[in-house]
C-alpha cells in the first residue's frame, strides 16, 4: 500500500475514521461481553469455585476457639431487656441451657467452617489466579464502561453522521436537487428544521432542570451532546445553503424544489409545528430522548449499515451472479434469481433499506449487463431487500419480539419462511408471467452446468473463512450465530472478508471478473465507512424523526377515534391493513414497529387476530408500503444508488402503461396480492 491510500480527506478525518472508530467499539464491547463470559466458564473449569476467588477473601471476625461453658454461663447470667415490650406483654421466658449451649456450639462451628474456606481461598489463591483474575476482572470493567457508554455512543454517531449527511447532500428525499431553487429551497427547510430541533432539545433540557425529579450527570451530559449535535446541524446546513454548487442548472419549479426537501425535514416541521401548537415544544426532544431507551437496537442498525457497505467493497455479489450466467437466463428470470437471492443477505442486514443501499448498484449493473429492461431492473432493485425481512435473524423482527411478549422469535421466524415461499413465488409469477418479453431458452444443462461448477469455486474460500469466523466464536467464545449475535460477528466476518480480498489480490489485481476494483483493505474499509458515516446520518435521523411523528399520532389520539376492539376479526384486519400499508408508506421500519405497538397491537390482539398473524401481517404490509407512492422508500433508495440519470431514462421509455410503469406496478402486484394472502387466508381457519 503507498502512502497515497493512507491520505484522507478532511471530511473523512472528521467524520468517517472516528465512526469507524465508534463501530469497532461497539463490536469490541459486545464481544467482550462473549469474552468475559466464557472466561468465568473456564476459570471455574481450571479451579472449581473460582466465583469465590474473583475477589480477596477477607478473614472471619468471629472466634474459632471460643470457650463454650463461659460462653453459656455469660448468656445465662444476662438479665432480660426490661425495654422488651413483647416480653411485657407475653411476660419473660425463661432460659434453657442446654437450648443455650446448642446454640453457641452452631455458632462456634459456623465460625470454624468459615475460618476452614477462609483458608482454603487463601491456598488456592495462587499468581496464576491472581493473573487470570486481572485480565477477567479487566474484561468485567471493558464490559461496564460499554454500557454506560452506549447512549452516548449513539448520539455521537447520529449526529456525526447526520452533519456529514447534509454537507455531502446525502439526505433521503423524493428527488435530487438539479435546480438552484431545489438547493435553496431544500436547505431553507432543512435549516429551518434543524433549528427547530435544536430549540425543542434546549427546552427539553431546561424543563429537565425545572422539574422537581433530579437530574443525573449523566442525563445532563445526554442533553448537552443532543444540544451540541442540533447545533453542528443547524451550522452544517446554514453553510450549505451559502455554499452552492456551481454545477446546479438555473430555473426550476417550487413544486418540485418542495420534493427534493428530505424526508426528516418534512417530518420535522410536522412533528415540530405540532408540538408548537399544543404548547408542547419540547416534544421532539422527547421522542429523541426515547431513542436511549433502545440504544443497543439503534447502534445494532448502524452496525447493519456498516456490514450493508462492506458487502458492497467484496466481490461477493458479482461471484454469486457469475454461478447464474452460464445458464444465459432470459431477464425476467434473472430477476427473479437475484430477488429470491437477495433475501439471505437481506435477512443478516436487518431491514430492507440498508439491503438495497448495498447491493442494489450491483444487482441493477449485472441486470442490465444481462439484457434487462431499465424498468424490470429496477423493479428487481427495489424489491431486492423485501422478501428477506421475515427470514432469520431479521433486526426488524428481534425488535417486535423485544416490544411484544406476546410473541417470540422463533414463532415469527418458523411462520417467516412460509411467507417467504409466498412472497417469492408471487413475485416469480408476476414477473415470468406478466410482460415477459424474452424467450425462454436456457442454455443446455451439458454446458451450463460444468461452467456454473467453475463458477462455484472462487466462492469456497469466502464458504471457509464465514465458517473460520462462525466456528471461532462458537468454541472459542460459545457464541452461535443467531438474530442475537449476528451484529456483532457479522462486522467481523466483513472485515475477515475484506481482509482475506486484500491478501488473495494484491498480487493478481485485474485478472480475474470482479477484482478491478478491489483497491485493498484500508481503502475497502475505508470507502465502506465514507458510505457508511452518510447513510447511518440519513437514516437514524430519518428513524428518530419517525419516532416523533409516532409521538404525533400518539397525541392526537388518532387511534383512539377506532374501536379499541371489533366483534369480527375480518373487519378488524380489513382495517389493520389499511392503517399498516399508510405506515409503511410514510415511517421508517422500527419507528413504525414502536408505534403500532403501543397503538394498533392491542386493538388487533382484542379483536380476536393472533400475534403472530398480526405481525406478519405488519411485516408484508410495510414492505408494501416502502414500495407504493407517494414516498416509495425503497424506490428512493433505488434510485439514489442506481444514479438519476438512469431513472429519467427509464421514465422516457415507451410502451403500455404497464411497461412505462413497471418498476413501480410489478413489486405492488407481487407484495398485493401477498398481502392479501397473508391477512385474510389464514383468517379461514380461525377467525
Amino acid at each position: 500500500m503507498t502512502k497515497a491510500g493512507f491520505r484522507r480527506t478532511g471530511l473523512e478525518w472528521f467524520s468517517s475514521l472516528p465512526a469507524c472508530l465508534l463501530l469497532l467499539a461497539v463490536v469490541l464491547f459486545s464481544t467482550s461481553s462473549d469474552i468475559h463470559n466464557r472466561m468465568l466458564q473456564t476459570g471455574e473449569q481450571l479451579w472449581s469455585g473460582y466465583y469465590k476467588l474473583r475477589m480477596d477473601p477477607v478473614a472471619p471476625e468471629c472466634d474459632p476457639d471460643r470457650d463454650i461453658e463461659a460462653a453459656v454461663a455469660s448468656e445465662m447470667a444476662q438479665e432480660p431487656d426490661g425495654d422488651d415490650p413483647m416480653a411485657a406483654l407475653l411476660g419473660a421466658e425463661e432460659k434453657d441451657p442446654d437450648e443455650v449451649r446448642l446454640a453457641i456450639e452452631r455458632s462456634v462451628d459456623d465460625c470454624r467452617e468459615a475460618h476452614r474456606d477462609y483458608q482454603n481461598l487463601k491456598d488456592n489463591l495462587t499468581p496464576g489466579v491472581k493473573a487470570y483474575r486481572a485480565v477477567e476482572l479487566f474484561v468485567a470493567d471493558v464490559i461496564a464502561i460499554g454500557l454506560e457508554s452506549q447512549r452516548y455512543i449513539l448520539v455521537i454517531l447520529v449526529m456525526l453522521c447526520a452533519v456529514t449527511a447534509t454537507l455531502t447532500r446525502h439526505h433521503i428525499a423524493m428527488r435530487a436537487m438539479e435546480t438552484r431553487l431545489d438547493y435553496t429551497v431544500s436547505h431553507t427547510l432543512q435549516t429551518v428544521a434543524n433549528a427547530m430541533l435544536l430549540g425543542s432539545s434546549v427546552i427539553f433540557r431546561q424543563s429537565s432542570l425545572g422539574s422537581e425529579t433530579s437530574v443525573s450527570g449523566e442525563e445532563l451530559l445526554l442533553h448537552n451532546l443532543w444540544i451540541a449535535g442540533f447545533a453542528c446541524l443547524t451550522l452544517a446546513s446554514l453553510y450549505r445553503l451559502f455554499r452552492m454548487p456551481a454545477d446546479l442548472q438555473d430555473g426550476g419549479s417550487l413544486n418540485k424544489a418542495f420534493l427534493a426537501v428530505p424526508l426528516y425535514t418534512v417530518m420535522c416541521l410536522i412533528s415540530g409545528t405540532y408540538f408548537a401548537l399544543i404548547g408542547h415544544s419540547s416534544g421532539i426532544g422527547i421522542y429523541l430522548g426515547k431513542m436511549m431507551e433502545l440504544a443497543d437496537m439503534f447502534l445494532n442498525v448502524g452496525l447493519y449499515v456498516w456490514v450493508g457497505m462492506m458487502l458492497k467493497q467484496t466481490r461477493l455479489a458479482t461471484l454469486v451472479f457469475n454461478v447464474f450466467r452460464p445458464w444465459r437466463m432470459p431477464p425476467e428470470m434473472l430477476a427473479v434469481v437475484a430477488v429470491l437471492v437477495a433475501a439471505v443477505p437481506t435477512a443478516y442486514t436487518g431491514a430492507s433499506g440498508i439491503f438495497v443501499i448495498a447491493a442494489g448498484a450491483v444487482i441493477y449493473s449485472e441486470l442490465r449487463a444481462a439484457g434487462a429492461r431499465r424498468q424490470l431492473a429496477l423493479a428487481a432493485t427495489a424489491m431486492s431487500g423485501s422478501l428477506g425481512v421475515v427470514l432469520r435473524p431479521c433486526l426488524l423482527v428481534v425488535v417486535i419480539a423485544y416490544l411484544n411478549r406476546e410473541v417470540t422469535t422463533d414463532e415469527l421466524f418458523g411462520w417467516g419462511i412460509w411467507v417467504f415461499m409466498l412472497t417469492a413465488a408471487m413475485f416469480t409469477l408476476v414477473a415470468l408471467s406478466v410482460n415477459r418479453q424474452s424467450p425462454f431458452d436456457l442454455a443446455p444443462s451439458s454446458v451450463a452446468f460444468p461452467a456454473m461448477i467453475q463458477a462455484l469455486k472462487p466462492l469456497i474460500p469466502y464458504v471457509l473463512v464465514i465458517a473460520v469466523v462462525v466456528l471461532f466464536y462458537r468454541f472459542a467464545l460459545d457464541v452461535t450465530m443467531d438474530e442475537f449475535s449476528a451484529p456483532r460477528l457479522l462486522p467481523v466476518i466483513m472485515l475477515a472478508i475484506l481482509l482475506y480480498e486484500h491478501i488473495s489480490l494484491k498480487n493478481r489485481r485485474g485478472r480475474a471478473s470482479g477484482e478491478l476494483n478491489h483497491q485493498g483493505l484500508e481503502r475497502s474499509v475505508r470507502g465502506a465507512t465514507n458510505d457508511t458515516t452518510a447513510e447511518i446520518g440519513a437514516l437514524l435521523l430519518l428513524l428518530g424523526l419517525s419516532v416523533s411523528i409516532g409521538g404525533v399520532i400518539e397525541r392526537s389520539h388518532i387511534m383512539q377515534s377506532f374501536p379499541q376492539a371489533f366483534d369480527s376479526a375480518w373487519s378488524a384486519m380489513l382495517l389493520m391493513v389499511v392503517i399498516l400499508v399508510i405506515l409503511g408508506m410514510i415511517m421508517d421500519a422500527f419507528g413504525a414497529v414502536i408505534l403500532v405497538t403501543a397503538t394498533v397491537a392491542g386493538i388487533a390482539y382484542a379483536s380476536g387476530i393472533h400475534p403472530v398473524h398480526f405481525w406478519m401481517v405488519t411485516l408484508v404490509a410495510f414492505e408494501l408500503g416502502y414500495l407504493s407512492p407517494p414516498v416509495a422508500l425503497n424506490h428512493l433508495l433505488t434510485r439514489q444508488v442506481v444514479g438519476e440519470a438512469e431513472v429519467t431514462a427509464a421514465q422516457q421509455e415507451t410502451g403500455t402503461f404497464y411497461q412505462r410503469h413497471e418498476r413501480i406496478i410489478l413489486p405492488l402486484i407481487a407484495m398485493g396480492i401477498s398481502l392479501l394472502v397473508v391477512a385474510f387466508g389464514p383468517l379461514i381457519f380461525y377467525a
